[in-house]
């Protein structure tokens, strides 16, 4: 059977993972993906085929404290025992912060994942979680090879004065400075608008990732110029559980009025604010769309409203707008999410076909829209598997 190539996306409490056959053409093609959710309380396996039938399951009793290192040991026996053994020649990892440093992928070693855990204090809450796999294949499966592809790296391209923060130069010669995040999405999302729009790919675009985790980026002839994450993945639009862009003076006043500690601040910032702080009910879209409380209404008019603003500034950067593209959970599945965005944006020459949109048609823009409007399904896993295989040189045997 031909090479196959295991593409993990960790996260605090999931593990994500897609396993692809590698073609002759050194491309590959997804025979089987799935996740490993549940992690610290109740882990779940499952996996799917390509046309998303299950072909495996496994359930942990929440007392079994099973850890990264233990859930990946299952999910690699059960690609042997799904594949044959001696089939899987590589493992690729998305990991959240690359620094100023890793602005391609890289084989993994002992000195890169040094110089990547020495990364955490850019990513606390992420950086451990991208990592934990990486350790726990190279004690697993020591002689896999195994590859970094990195959140930050599709930014690179963005400009000094984009990047900067104004403040004493020698933070930013210390690392702070903006970064981005998300960059396998937008990658995949400028990749795929060359394939079906080259004409509109060649332009100025925006693209929406809208998710738990949500944030823009602004795309000049495919490159990032610009985007709402910065330092941390903390910036920028109202997230699930995260605030978004906030005036450094909250944090001063939730220090020497309110008495909290860096821990406890760190917590209201990732964990309870947000769609969830804001609504008091969830940090799920889908649940607040469907609320009539009050609370509900405005944290989901909050999430609008600061998309429309921030891609107002981020066509500024551009100067000028001739795509917009929605992607991730909310931007593929939520249509009322789409509409609200999109009147906002009426200004600026959208123009939307509702029943497109309520179709989630690839364009969902009017025929009279200056601005051409897409829905675009990201995957994540689908940059990591060809990073993989490119860095590494895998072809077919």
């Amino acid at each position: 059977m031909p090479g196959t190539v295991l593409a993990l996306n960790a996260g605090s409490s999931s593990i994500k993972f897609a396993l692809a056959e590698i073609r002759p053409d050194a491309s590959a093609a997804v025979i089987a993906n799935g996740e490993i959710e549940g992690i610290g309380t109740a882990p779940h396996f499952a996996a799917k085929d390509a046309l998303g039938a299950i072909i495996g399951e496994r359930r942990w009793e929440p007392s079994a404290g099973a850890d990264h290192e233990a859930l990946l040991g299952g999910l690699l026996e059960w690609v042997d025992g799904h594949l044959g053994p001696d089939t899987l020649v590589a493992a690729g990892h998305r990991v959240v912060h690359g620094g100023r440093d890793f602005i391609q992928p890289v084989r993994i070693d002992q000195s890169v994942l040094t110089a990547l855990a020495a990364l955490t204090p850019l990513a606390p809450l992420h950086q451990p979680h991208s990592l934990s796999p990486v350790r726990a294949i190279m004690t697993l499966r020591p002689s896999l090879p195994q590859v970094a592809c990195f959140d930050t790296a599709f930014h690179h391209t963005m400009s000094p004065v984009a990047t900067r923060f104004a403040l004493p130069r020698a933070y930013e010669d210390e690392g702070v400075r903006r970064y981005g995040f998300h960059g396998l999405s937008y990658e995949y999302i400028a990749g795929a608008l060359r394939e079906t729009a080259p004409v509109l790919a060649a332009g100025k675009v925006i693209v929406a990732h809208l998710g738990n985790g949500a944030s823009l980026c602004a795309m000049a002839s495919g490159r990032s110029v610009d985007t709402t994450m910065g330092f941390t993945a903390l910036d920028g639009l109202v997230m699930g559980t995260r605030c978004g862009a906030l005036d450094p003076g909250v944090i001063l006043y939730m220090l020497q009025q309110k008495r909290l500690d860096p821990s406890e601040i760190e917590e209201a910032l990732y964990q309870r604010s947000g769609l969830l702080g804001v609504s008091g009910i969830s940090s799920d879209m889908r649940q607040l769309l469907g609320r009539t409380e009050q609370h509900a209404r405005e944290a989901v008019e909050l999430f609008v409203f600061r998309i429309a603003r921030e891609t107002a500034a981020l066509a500024g950067t551009l100067g000028g707008l001739d795509g917009f593209v929605f992607t991730a959970g909310i931007g593929e599945h939520a249509a009322e999410i789409r509409a609200a965005v999109c009147e906002r944006l009426a200004w600026l020459g959208v123009s939307l076909d509702r029943e497109a949109n309520d179709r989630c048609d690839g364009r969902i823009s009017g025929a009279d829209s200056r601005v051409e409007v897409r829905v675009i399904p990201t995957n994540e896993e689908n940059m990591i598997v060809r990073h993989t295989i490119e860095t590494l040189g895998l072809k077919a045997a």
